[in-house]
């Protein structure tokens, strides 16, 4: 059986979705601003 207690102490959060959550998090741009920023370019 599972000891809960036992493996949450033993958890570690990966690295790799530390740095995920950090480019997600910078970059936050949907379809209707990626469509704003084209349609501005193609303006000028």
């Amino acid at each position: 059986m599972l000891n809960f207690e036992e493996e949450i102490a033993k958890f570690r959060p990966s690295s790799e979705v530390e740095q995920a959550e950090d480019i997600i998090r910078t970059d936050q741009r949907d379809l209707t601003d990626l469509m704003m920023e084209i349609l501005r370019e193609k303006e000028s």
